[in-house]
């Protein structure tokens, strides 16, 4: 029998590589995309059956071409978890609005770029999934945030338009809202604004005030695989002590 296959945007290394590593386990072939070419093929050679795609998925032209390939070389994927992000903070006044334009591609147009290339075959199939992960930048506008919230909004939107059109047809769309610094090598260090912490090094933080990679990973694969009797489209994670 063969094995299903998974495609994955955004595999950095943190949310990104859990998500692959939690379906390559769950017997997935999981085809991952993203910049960093050199990270993307030492995850091929530790991922039994998976193939790395270096691709910039802000340009369009050269994610569909990606996608063609991955089509080809693999077959086409049952699963497709959105995990790219594209973020620029700063205020309207001062951030460059070309950011904008870029963060909608990478967060938004692409998804829709996804979503087309991807889902006749799983309409044909009579199932399938398209998780989208996200933050609360969906559900409101901080002065930081004026690049980057409105991408992320949209990108709500569009996943709630596909949930309610693929629906019908045996595709499962969600929204996975994290609520949470993600305790990445390289946010751990970061100052960030709104941590009530007020700390600047990870050796002054609890670490149970980040969200670990490896259990937003497993969530992804549960609302994937959710019975269709009881699907989400809505799903908002966080630590315990994340104030909300």
């Amino acid at each position: 029998m063969t094995k299903p296959i998974c495609l994955i945007t955004g595999v950095g290394d943190g949310t990104g590589s859990e998500i692959a590593r939690k379906f390559s386990q769950e017997g997935y072939r999981v085809a991952m995309i993203a910049r960093n070419r050199d990270r993307l093929q030492a995850l091929e050679r530790e991922l039994p059956q998976s193939k790395a795609y270096a691709c910039d998925i802000g340009d369009l032209e050269a994610l569909l071409s990606t996608l063609k390939k991955i089509c080809s070389e693999m077959g086409h994927p049952s699963v497709l978890i959105h995990n790219a992000v594209s973020a620029t903070f700063g205020r309207f006044l001062e951030a460059d609005p070309e950011d904008l334009e870029r963060n909608f591609r990478v967060n938004t147009t692409s998804l829709l770029y996804l979503a087309r290339e991807l889902s006749p075959s799983m309409i044909a199939a009579g199932n399938g999934a398209i998780v989208v992960t996200g933050n609360t930048a969906a559900f409101r506008g901080i002065p930081s945030y004026a690049l980057f919230a409105p991408t992320k909004a949209a990108q709500r939107v569009l996943s709630q338009a596909l949930a309610r059109d693929l629906g019908l047809r045996g595709v499962h769309v969600a929204y996975v809202t994290i609520d949470a610094a993600i305790a990445t090598p390289w946010s751990k260090n970061l100052p960030i604004e709104g941590l009530n912490i007020g700390l600047l090094n990870q050796q002054e933080r609890p670490e149970d005030f980040f969200c670990q990679p490896i259990d937003i990973a497993e969530e992804v694969f549960h609302v994937a695989h959710q019975p269709r009797s009881a699907w989400s489209f809505d799903v908002e994670i966080r630590p315990f002590g994340e104030k909300w």
